[in-house]
């Protein structure tokens, strides 16, 4: 079966991992979910990932992070632009996520980053995902 979204499939695939308390999860590697990880890795969601060749197009492993006592990081991730209905949103209309304490993943001119950052580049974008 030919996966038509690969980054909701990371989504789902992260989702998963963290409901199954698993350590690490393993996706299908393209410039978006490359973005998407990095923005993850930066703004503490995880705690690492590397991408890894497989002659293909690639793979990139994800080490999930979890709390001191075990609690989840990532309560809730969900997909926003999707295929078939694309979400943009200009500076001033960023969604904030739990009023702040969440993320939202822009995929703008100047790369693939979280909405803080997209905030103080003043540059807004396609709203990719959100992160509780």
């Amino acid at each position: 079966m030919a996966v038509q979204d690969l980054t909701a499939d990371m989504l789902t695939r992260i989702r998963n991992a963290v409901r199954n308390r698993e350590k690490s999860v393993v996706v299908i590697s393209n410039k978006l979910n490359r973005g998407v990880a990095t923005v993850l890795k930066d703004e503490g969601y995880i705690s690492d990932y590397e991408n890894v060749a497989d002659g293909r197009q690639g793979i990139i492993r994800i080490a999930l992070k979890y709390g001191a006592r075990g609690e989840n990081i990532i309560n809730e991730i969900r997909r926003v632009s999707k295929t078939g209905c694309r979400t943009y949103s200009s500076v001033s209309d960023l969604p904030r996520p739990m009023q702040g304490l969440g993320i939202s993943i822009v995929s703008t001119s100047r790369g693939i980053m979280s909405d803080r950052k997209a905030r103080e580049m003043r540059v807004g974008g396609e709203v990719v995902a959100t992160v509780c």
